[in-house]
């Protein structure tokens, strides 16, 4: 003990809490106060009252997260079932405002075309593995009314047709497919040809009309739409736009570049006519 209070711990402890009462009894008196013992001490022993009070608050919390831990995982629990009944709510809501909104565009189509007959709206479950013409399958079929050769529209355009119908499902061959021909015309100049796709124009989402007179009035801009020469399509519905025109190599007649009206990679879902004029599925078939 002896040994402690020559060491310079001792030291320095002593030079310490004479600074404290310095400072504290220059705090005193500059503010008028008396030196009355009581004040001297309190003023003194104020800063450890307050490291003590904090020390216990911090005591006092951890005590109370290990004396209420139970509750406080309970509660925790309770609020993530009901962050996951939300979440649920919200998904919900989501494929109702969807449903909604490809109702809305069933019955606009119903409107501007009410010889069509159409299926419920088809959802696209998955496009053909390694197909570049984009072909895919839907989620209706033969128990939907569907039939082969159907045509496949959504309220943008033209998408295409059926060509394998299941009990529950069809494949849809679309308008980018060189299997597919669709007799069409200009809406502004009247020029009639033959949509056809290729491969290295199906791969930038593009068509082409071909069998177009040499002589014509085709122009980049122009809205090309289905002509009913063929019975396969109602008339008048939207194929798309012209990009590019040209002469095809033979000389004898022109074409034209088309972007479709559908931006068919992104499709999530398409309606499909059963029948139109009076005419279904079967006519074509025949």
């Amino acid at each position: 003990m002896h040994d402690f209070f020559k060491s310079f711990r001792f030291k320095a402890i002593l030079v310490l809490i004479a600074f404290l009462i310095g400072v504290m009894i220059f705090a005193v008196t500059k503010g008028g106060y008396s030196l009355s013992g009581a004040s001297v001490v309190n003023t003194v022993t104020k800063p450890f009252k307050s490291i003590s009070n904090t020390i216990a608050l911090k005591i006092e919390a951890n005590l109370d997260k290990i004396t209420n831990a139970t509750e406080y995982y309970n509660e925790n629990q309770r609020l993530r079932d009901q962050i996951g009944m939300l979440n649920d709510k919200l998904a919900d809501y989501h494929e109702k405002t969807a449903e909604l909104e490809e109702l809305r565009k069933y019955l606009g189509i119903k409107d501007k075309h009410e010889d069509m007959v159409l299926s419920e709206p088809c959802k696209v479950i998955g496009f053909t593995a390694n197909d570049p013409f984009k072909s895919f399958i839907i989620d209706k079929g033969s128990d939907n009314g569907i039939k082969p050769y159907c045509p496949v529209i959504t309220t943008e355009g033209l998408v295409g047709i059926t060509v394998e119908v299941s009990a529950d499902t069809s494949v849809v061959r679309t308008l980018l497919s060189p299997d597919l021909s669709i007799a069409a015309v200009s809406v502004n100049s009247g020029d009639t040809g033959i949509v056809e796709g290729t491969i290295s124009l199906a791969m930038d989402n593009r068509t082409k009309l071909i069998h177009v007179p040499k002589e014509n009035g085709l122009s980049v801009g122009q809205l090309i739409t289905t002509t009913d020469n063929s019975g396969l399509f109602p008339r008048g519905y939207s194929i798309g736009t012209v990009t590019e025109t040209g002469v095809d190599t033979s000389g004898l007649s022109s074409y034209a570049v088309i972007k479709p009206a559908v931006r068919i990679e992104k499709l999530t879902s398409v309606m499909v006519v059963t029948d139109f004029n009076g005419k279904d599925s079967s006519y074509y078939e025949n």
